[in-house]
């Protein structure tokens, strides 16, 4: 099993696209961090959970579920670095692979040095959108082999459908 565990505001800060929406509003920002990582989720199979630190939530402490991710608020007080070690330490066997996702090294070393993969925002990022991009080519090839799949029949099949639908048969 593969588990990715994402530093959300890291990544909204590493990201420009929600760079920009979080000094707009930040519900927005996280709302569409979830998003990205919930279409991930469902193109990759993955388990998916983001980490959100109390700083811009402060009294959260609390966990929830959207489109198959994992969103976890830390407790006032705790950062989102601690709540990702805790975590690594309970997912982490001889079966699971865990990636964190974060742009933050120094901070995160602890968690690297117990077994856990480094995907930087920017891997991500480009991992998102080559998703985007194999995604949309699988529609647009599906769609094509809609277009151009034509179904001949035979003359007299033909002739039985026409009275089949004339309600003649």
């Amino acid at each position: 099993m593969v588990v990715l565990i994402v530093d959300g505001y890291n990544m909204i800060g590493a990201w420009e696209e929600l760079q920009k929406l979080k000094d707009s509003d930040i519900g927005q920002a996280r709302d569409r961090l979830i998003e990205l990582m919930a279409e991930y989720q469902a193109f990759s199979g993955h388990r998916v959970i983001i980490v959100f630190d109390a700083y811009y939530v402060r009294g959260i402490a609390s966990k929830m579920k959207a489109y198959n991710v994992e969103i976890i608020f830390t407790k006032e007080k705790e950062t989102a670095d601690e709540c990702i070690e805790k975590l690594v330490k309970q997912i982490k066997d001889i079966r699971t692979q865990v990636y964190v996702a974060t742009s933050d090294y120094a901070e995160q070393r602890t968690i690297f040095a117990s077994g856990a993969l480094r995907k930087s925002a920017r891997e991500l990022s480009m991992e998102i959108k080559n998703i985007k991009k194999e995604i949309d080519t699988t529609i647009k090839d599906h769609h094509k082999q809609k277009v151009h799949t034509k179904l001949t029949l035979d003359e007299e099949t033909l002739r039985k459908f026409e009275k089949w639908r004339r309600g003649k048969l």
